[in-house]
Order: C-alpha cells, then sequence, then structure tokens
C-alpha cells in the first residue's frame, strides 16, 4: 500500500496569493470504478481532507479537480468534490457529442470550466470526438484539457489548429518517444501557441520522462516553450500520482514543483501559478 506524503518543507520561494493547482484528481466514497478506465488508486483513496493538507504544505490557494479516468463518463465523483471543497475548486468534465445542452447547463452552474480529451489507454473521450467536444466548449465559454502522445503531434497539427475553443496541452506534451527542444514537434506547438488559443501544462513530468530525476529529457522542451510563451504556461501537482506503484517512488509534493518551475524563465513563476490559469479556466479574481 502506498504512503502518501502530505506534508513537508514548504516550496523554497511562496507561492503567490492565488496559486492555483491545474492538475489533480481526488475521490470519494461511494464511486467505484467504471468498465473501460483503471482502477481506483491504491487505498486509502486520495480524498479531500488528504489534498487540504497538501494545499497548506506547497500555499495553493485554488484548485482544478480534472475527471478521474477511473470514472469514465460518470461526473458524479467530480460533482461531489466540487462540493465538498467549496469555492476554491472548480472542475473539467467529461463530455461527449451526445451530451444535452440542459447538462452543459447543470455542469456549468456546479463550476465545471472544461472539457477532457484524453487520447490514451483508458481515457473516456479521445481524439475522435475533438470537434465535437471543441464546438461544445466554444459555445460553453470552457476551455480544454487535450493529452496524447505529444510525438504525434505533426499528424494531428491540421485539426489542433482549428480548435476554437482555449486550450491546453497537457503534462509537458507527453512525448513518450522523446523530443528535443528543436525539434520540428516543439516548434509546431509553439506555432499553435501563438495562434492564441493553446497553454502549455507543466505536471506529472516523470509520466513521459526516459531519465531518472530530475527529468532532463522533459526539461530541455519544457524550458524551450516556457521562454517562447511565459504566458501560456500552468502548472500542476499530478496529485495523487496514480502512475506511481510503491511508497519508495513517491515524490516529495514541494521538490516535484521546484524542480518543473524551475524550468521556467526568470520572473514568470508568479504568474504561472497565478495569473495564467485565471486566464485560462476564467477564474474570478482571488
Amino acid at each position: 500500500m502506498i504512503t502518501r506524503k502530505l506534508t513537508g518543507v514548504p516550496p523554497a520561494l511562496p507561492f503567490p496569493k492565488g496559486a492555483t493547482d491545474t492538475q489533480m484528481h481526488m475521490y470519494l466514497p461511494g464511486y467505484p470504478a467504471l468498465p473501460g478506465g483503471p482502477g481506483l488508486p491504491q487505498a486509502p483513496l486520495p480524498d479531500d481532507g488528504a489534498y487540504r493538507s497538501v494545499m497548506r504544505w506547497l500555499g495553493l490557494e485554488r484548485v482544478i479537480i480534472t475527471q478521474a479516468n477511473a470514472h469514465q463518463h460518470d461526473n458524479g465523483n467530480l460533482l461531489a468534490c466540487l462540493e465538498v471543497m467549496g469555492d476554491c475548486a472548480w472542475g473539467v468534465a467529461v463530455i461527449g457529442p451526445e451530451t444535452p445542452g440542459a447538462e452543459i447547463d447543470r455542469l456549468a452552474s456546479r463550476r465545471i470550466v472544461g472539457a477532457r480529451i484524453m487520447d490514451l489507454p483508458g481515457g473516456a473521450v479521445g481524439l475522435a470526438q475533438l470537434e465535437a467536444v471543441d464546438a461544445i466548449a466554444h459555445d460553453a465559454g470552457w476551455m480544454m484539457a487535450v493529452q496524447f502522445d505529444g510525438s504525434d503531434l505533426l499528424a494531428h497539427l491540421p485539426r489542433l489548429k482549428r480548435l476554437r475553443a482555449r486550450w491546453v496541452f497537457d503534462h509537458h506534451g507527453k512525448f513518450f518517444r522523446g523530443v528535443a527542444a528543436d525539434s520540428p514537434e516543439v516548434d509546431a506547438l509553439c506555432g499553435l501557441i501563438d495562434r492564441g488559443n493553446c497553454w502549455f501544462k507543466f505536471a506529472g513530468a516523470y509520466e513521459s520522462s526516459r531519465l531518472p530525476w530530475p527529468y532532463a529529457d522533459v526539461a530541455a522542451p519544457s524550458r524551450r516553450i516556457a521562454a517562447h510563451a511565459p504566458e501560456r504556461i500552468v502548472w500542476g501537482t499530478n496529485w495523487p500520482h496514480n502512475g506511481v506503484k510503491t511508497g519508495a517512488d513517491y515524490p516529495d509534493e514541494a521538490a516535484l514543483a521546484e524542480v518543473s518551475l524551475g524550468w521556467l524563465p526568470e520572473g514568470s513563476r508568479d504568474r504561472v501559478l497565478a495569473q495564467n490559469p485565471a486566464e485560462l479556466y476564467r477564474l474570478p479574481p482571488p
């Protein structure tokens, strides 16, 4: 069983007012894993009390809770988490082309501000539904969190250029086959950011790195993208680190944050932690 570290030495530089975790999952009792997705995290389930400890540790004030793959198309757990967390939390839900307008309105009234595309094993809605979800998100004023193997970005580039909603490319792009800072894929991503509706998320570098800590292969393209457009970078903890299978491998939250935030250009850290997520997710002033 994994023992999750929930407190420790805080970040060397205090987080700013409005600091926002834009990538995490939460699980409450009574919401089992559904067919098609992965199982629930190893017990004990990482609930709101555990996450509040992490917030205090890091100095976080706001959080975006992302629909977990374990719950597939059922947003019930996500909505319950938002209810428990209160007005410091917003959500990214799973919707599809069949989702009626009345349901979109209901989700929006419950603090849902985005839709998830996850085109990797276990994802509920993949790239096959990208355009349909984009249309709904655009009309609702939502963003999209888009995740796929970034090594295939060039193949998807024409479709990504046509997106109308605000969207963020998740998890450092997940370039599973590796990518250099000056690769065509990174060039193309910088071009997408320049179009005005694309952001890039720093979260879970260990999920796609082929190197051990401090993930130098992920650092190189991330540094270039951040230097190109620091105003389009957001950051997340990736808590509770569902891919980590042993307590020995479980990351120290502050150390992990300091590593990835260290890839930002000088002077951009506070903006990445507070202002950028407020713009992407259209959050009210803190």
